[in-house]
């Protein structure tokens, strides 16, 4: 049995405005009508793999649960990262559980945002890895280069792919991401593959491999397990050993010093999606290289990606060339494709003017649901929210603001100070500041209500929690 492992942590800012760090592209349905997340879930189910191990972060948790409910997925254990340490802690974090609970299991460590489109030929690859696997291997598997790409790691292997059959080769060494040049050398090599950060091994050969070339991060690993806690289905890592773990990759802290290393060559189609220009390569194309997704037209354009992610808007691009466009309600990329790695630069700098468009997404994503702002002025704001059925936000008061609810969908049970009534679509409920109040979905379809706050300040920080069901402070 092998047991995936799915790192699905990062918050990457190359696919802003669609990938933020409230809302990762993971959890985007970029390429399909599934997020990357749930497409790597069901690409490591089936016969041969047990529930799937994830290592995320705590405002990502009820996320992850949501999507793998969404899909008929139930996760052996959630493990919550106290904060990003790279993938180095990741792993052994889930080594170690691992060893604790299926000592037996491999492991097969893969990131949550990758792009595999044949997935019973990615299997194929993992079950040649296997045998090599048991016998005490570290495997990683390598994709053969399609393109010269200075944006991923190398690995140089030790003998000839021949026609890339799945099989174990020895690795000669792990490359750095090299320059146009000496990348366009080596995917002409046929001895260099790109590093896919996917990797399958024991519990007790990777620990081992850490304890030999890690033993630092192995000692504050393990004590941040020793002293984590479970928290409703999940499992926090304790912070302060966590904290002295280094913020390192697996390849740096051991892959790259260890000696008992095979690699896997895969030459299905791959992509880690670590830029609009590969969200590009992978998109359905029209003869003149144009993609197009959601409500948007192209007239006489090439080599051009236009995306509309509302559908109250429309996206049109004339006579253009080798451009980026992607239309969020809230900002909009136009980008020359060659510069698609700048894109990051672009978060940076709203950043570092305050603009909360960086890093917030427009839907702000809780455990019972979702919420949006569709209209904010500077002592009012009015949003939109869905509540999951059988979901229940917490019972909470505010110090600044009142609140109208009018509910549009579903009926909702409403608690106000010492009463409980039900409101059903057209009927609504005033909330006064400082009153006690909850909104639960007790019936079988989502709720929605507009929301009308009014006050004189709207943060959502401005919330007093006396009872809540997702255990948050």
């Amino acid at each position: 049995m092998i047991t995936p492992v799915i790192l699905c942590g990062g918050s990457g800012t190359r696919l802003w405005p669609l990938s933020r760090k409230s809302y990762p592209k993971q959890f985007v349905p970029l390429t399909g009508k599934v997020s990357l997340f749930q497409s790597s879930a069901l690409r490591l189910s089936g016969a041969d793999f047990g529930p799937p191990l994830i290592l995320t972060a705590s405002d990502f948790r009820f996320i992850v649960t949501e999507q793998l409910a969404g899909i008929g997925i139930d996760p052996g254990a959630v493990l919550i990262e106290p904060q990003g340490r790279n993938t180095a802690p990741a792993i052994l974090a889930a080594a170690l559980w691992q060893a604790r609970s299926d000592p037996d299991a491999l492991m097969l460590v893969a990131p949550s945002d990758h792009v595999v489109p044949d997935a019973p030929a990615f299997r194929a690859a993992v079950a040649a890895g296997t045998e090599a696997a048991r016998a005490g291997q570290l495997v990683t598997f390598g994709i053969r280069p399609t393109h010269p790409e200075t944006g991923y790691g190398y690995l140089e292997l030790d003998g000839d792919p021949g026609d890339f059959t799945p099989r174990p080769i020895a690795l000669k060494r792990f490359v750095e991401k090299p320059d146009g040049a000496r990348a366009a050398e080596m995917a002409a090599s046929g001895r260099h593959l790109w590093n896919a950060g996917l990797f399958l091994f024991s519990p007790a050969c990777i620990i081992e491999a850490y304890r030999s070339h890690a033993p630092d991060m192995l000692a504050a690993v393990q004590a941040a397990l020793d002293e984590g806690r479970p928290d409703l289905g999940f499992f926090r890592l304790a912070p302060a050993p966590w904290a002295r773990a280094g913020n390192v990759s697996i390849d740096y802290a051991v892959m790259e010093k260890a000696d008992n290393l095979s690699v896997v060559p895969f030459a299905g189609g791959w992509s880690d999606l670590g830029g609009w220009d590969a969200v590009w390569r992978q998109a359905a194309r029209d003869g003149r290289g144009v993609a197009t997704s959601g409500p948007a037209t192209a007239l006489d354009c090439d080599d051009t990606l236009l995306r509309a992610e509302d559908g109250g808007q429309e996206v049109v691009g004339i006579g253009l060339r080798g451009i980026i466009a992607v239309a969020m309600p809230d900002a909009v990329l136009v980008a020359d494709a060659s510069r698609a790695q700048d894109v990051r630069q672009a978060v940076s700098a709203l950043k570092a003017k305050g603009a909360k468009q960086a890093e917030t997404f427009p839907k702000d994503h809780r455990p019972w649901g979702w919420f949006e702002s569709l209209v904010v002025g500077e002592r009012f704001q009015v949003k939109r929210i869905l509540v999951h059925p059988g979901a229940s936000l917490s019972l909470q008061s505010h110090h600044h603001r009142s609140e109208h609810w009018i509910v549009v969908e579903g009926t909702a049970r409403v608690t106000l100070d010492h009463e409980v009534r039900l409101l059903s679509e057209n009927q609504s409920v005033y909330i006064p500041l400082g009153a006690k109040h909850r909104l639960e979905n007790p019936g079988k379809v989502a709720v929605v209500l507009i929301e009308v706050q009014t006050g004189s300040y709207l943060g959502e920080d401005d919330i007093i929690r006396y009872e809540d069901v997702y255990a948050r402070g």
